[in-house]
């Protein structure tokens, strides 16, 4: 829905409606000028997606928008933030995650006001927002289109005033990036997340003045460059030549405190580049190039709780992994509890381990189950917290005897049975490596346990005798019925969403444990499956893992 302006007419102030028919436009022009855009993707990584990740990004941002004017009449502050908190969500890429943290910048600051001052200031606080996001800057890139809209409509005045300085300014700094960026200037090119800006803040000048800015500076089959048109090169594959960079781009979001988020930065600049950390309030959105990509996930496992993983293979030459063709012998060991799961998985092909009540595995088991698996590349699951400095300190004395060894941070066993389900040993090392950290990542997890004795939880004082109800490792809920108990913890969990229910339930469980709950999820959330699985002895009650 837009808004149509008579002839001269400008806003005065930016409200709701206005908001909406921004995004709307924004999107439009995205989805006009995306597979230009695309074609002009040099940097950071050739990959011909920005434009693409740019619509992606704004079309979830419409979606939000959408969503508050179905439910209620939003007032400007509403609006702004649905359109910020749907980009945060659905941030694509390197640069959609920069067109997200900018939109939350000006939303701060629209939700305080709506003209032409407010407009100016919210634009300087989107460039701050974003430089601030991206861990090392680089001028002739987006960062630098933003800085100079903001500069160009300094000192505020009307909306369309504000609103179309600031686009001529981004348009000016546009033209000048390939001499600021040399891998631009080679291409002959301007930076494709910066065009992708130009065009979302010419969609606001046709918002707020009634005219549509002259495009001008873009040509059908080339850029224009101060003045001249050069061809636009095909996007290759991977990086250009003599810009190799790290074979994966890692996005997910991200539920963590502040002080968890700024340890994650270090961490994850210390691993790769194009590090993008946007959002704020308990929700992120990161974005990073690694070669590890399952230490970018185990990084944000320790940060918080990551969901919606998407990770991206840019070119298996730039990662140096198994030559093409070669089919090495594979093999992944598990650690789980009770004799039915030991079954499970080695019927899927795994070396299993199993971790007694009380006995977790020694270092010296794992290195024998490593071995014992008689594989050149091995992948190692834990499916514990607590062993994961074990496991780690045996990967490398495996690596030590030639033997090559990924450990996958399972914090659960229904995280190694979700990773187990999607291991496919003919896939390249390293892909079957991301591809399972991805599942055991996008999988949350519970578990019933009895408490032993009175103590102090996280949920409350419990007794000896009662159910605790632990999520992600925390108790969350202190019961007296183990089925009631297990329904709540369920409840819990799918209140954040999900896709595939997985129960793994002991030999000691109450036959009609699983069949009950099988029954509660049909009854209340009709898109989720849900599959059960016997532990046999020596397990929890019930674990319980969301997908």
């Amino acid at each position: 829905m837009s808004r149509a302006l008579q002839p001269d007419e400008e806003l005065v102030e930016l409200d709701a409606e206005a908001v909406r028919t921004w995004c709307a436009r924004a999107l439009d022009a995205l989805g006009r000028e995306r597979e230009e855009i695309d074609a002009i993707n040099v940097y950071p990584v050739a990959d011909g997606d920005t434009g693409t990740n740019l619509y992606l990004t704004a079309e979830a941002a419409h979606e939000a928008v959408e969503a508050v004017f179905a439910a209620s009449s939003p007032d400007t502050a509403e609006t702004v933030r649905a359109m910020a908190h749907g980009a945060l969500l659905g941030a694509r890429g390197n640069s959609g995650t920069i067109l997200a943290q900018l939109l939350r910048g000006m939303a701060a600051v629209l939700a305080e006001g709506r003209d032409g001052d407010h407009l100016a200031r919210a634009l300087a606080e989107a460039a701050a927002a974003a430089r601030q996001a991206v861990a090392h800057p680089v001028e002739g890139t987006v960062l630098t289109v933003a800085t100079a809209a903001a500069d160009g409509c300094a000192g505020g005045g009307t909306l369309a005033d504000v609103a179309a300085r600031a686009h001529a300014a981004a348009r000016t700094a546009l033209a000048a990036t390939p001499g600021q960026l040399d891998v631009l200037g080679r291409a002959g090119v301007v930076d494709a997340g910066g065009r992708g800006l130009v065009a979302v803040l010419g969609a606001l000048v046709e918002t707020v003045s009634g005219r549509a800015p002259d495009r001008t500076e873009t040509a059908t089959r080339g850029v224009r460059l101060l003045g001249d048109v050069r061809p636009v090169p095909a996007a290759p594959a991977g990086p250009c030549e003599g810009e190799a960079g790290p074979a994966y781009e890692v996005i997910y979001l991200l539920e963590a405190e502040d002080a968890a988020v700024d340890l994650l930065r270090a961490r994850l600049d210390a691993l790769g580049d194009s590090l993008v950390v946007v959002g704020g309030d308990g929700l992120w959105n990161v974005h990073v190039h690694v070669d590890d990509a399952g230490a970018a996930v185990e990084a944000g496992v320790e940060a918080g709780r990551p969901h919606r993983i998407r990770i991206t293979h840019f070119a298996a030459d730039a990662a140096g992994v198994t030559a093409r063709g070669e089919r090495a012998q594979r093999a992944v060991v598990a650690v789980v509890p009770g004799e039915g799961l030991a079954g499970l998985c080695a019927e899927a092909g795994a070396t299993t381990v199993r971790s007694r009540p009380g006995e977790p595995p020694a270092g010296d088991e794992l290195v024998e189950a490593i071995r014992r698996a008689h594989a050149r590349e091995v992948v190692l699951l834990p499916n514990d917290t607590d062993l994961r400095q074990t496991a780690a300190a045996a990967a490398e004395r495996a690596r030590a005897e030639g033997i090559r060894v990924a450990l996958i941070p399972t914090r659960a066993a229904v995280q190694g049975i979700a990773a187990l389900a999607v291991h496919e040993p003919d896939r390249r090392f390293d892909e079957d490596v991301v591809a399972m950290t991805a599942a055991a990542g996008a999988t949350r997890y519970a578990e019933l346990a009895v408490a032993e004795h009175q103590s102090f939880t996280s949920a409350g004082v419990c007794q000896a005798g009662d159910i605790l109800g632990l999520i992600e490792g925390d108790v969350a809920v202190i019961g007296k019925d183990l089925t009631e108990t297990a329904r709540t913890v369920l409840d819990r969990m799918l209140s954040a969403g999900g896709e595939l229910v997985t129960l793994v339930v002991a030999d000691d469980t109450p036959p009609g444990l699983a069949p009950d709950l099988e029954r509660h999820v049909r009854r209340g959330y009709l898109a989720v499956d849900t599959t059960t699985y016997h532990a046999g002895a020596g397990a929890p009650p019930l674990l319980i893992g969301v997908e």
